[in-house]
């Protein structure tokens, strides 16, 4: 008898310390999961009122060469619903999203869409990615200019891939850091067409 009394008290023991483990490793798991939900907020109210200060505004001017060498300046483009998407060759979720433009690009040019890529890259390292990807749009290219172009477009973080899309009146009407999504970009643009 005094065996099974000690066997039901040790397993009444390792129980109670499993449900004690199991509690305290929960209860540290959530703090550190409410530490970053609030993180992930402050850094979206962050990003949000950031892009209310440019959000309206009048997109600034910029010269840039594209992957030929011809100096190009926004303002040929003004007139058009423009997306401009800033974009690596080495970004993968740059390259995720350039099929989805070409195909827009192609479904709404002649209602007067148009999306410039701006490459951060020599020109040289993007002019076969053009090729492979199909894309139909044209593709400016550069290394600081591109940043300091990036940055007065309200990427202050140098996101990658980061969209702005600008209405007819040539004000910005939606700024993207990170991944856009086709349908997303499709729904935006054809309300400004």
């Amino acid at each position: 008898m005094t065996r099974k009394v000690l066997l039901v008290f040790a397993a009444f023991t390792l129980a109670v310390a499993a449900g004690m483990a199991g509690y305290y490793t929960h209860r540290s798991s959530q703090a550190r999961t409410d530490t970053i939900v609030e993180m992930q907020q402050a850094t979206a109210m962050a990003v949000e009122a950031h892009n209310k200060n440019i959000i309206g505004s009048i997109r600034p001017d910029f010269s840039l060469a594209d992957v030929a060498g011809q100096i190009r300046n926004v303002s040929e483009w003004d007139g058009t619903v423009l997306v401009i998407n800033f974009w690596a060759t080495w970004c993968p979720p740059c390259i995720k999203e350039i099929p989805e433009f070409v195909e827009l690009q192609h479904k709404y040019q002649q209602q007067g869409l148009q999306f410039i890529g701006i490459a951060l890259q020599r020109p040289e390292e993007v002019t076969g990615f053009m090729k492979t990807y199909g894309m139909n749009y044209p593709v400016l290219a550069g290394e600081m200019e591109v940043i300091k172009i990036a940055e007065s477009y309200g990427n202050d973080i140098g996101a990658l891939p980061y969209t702005v899309i600008i209405d007819r009146d040539s004000r910005i009407h939606y700024i993207k850091r990170g991944p856009l999504a086709g349908d997303t970009a499709e729904a935006i643009i054809t309300s400004l067409l």
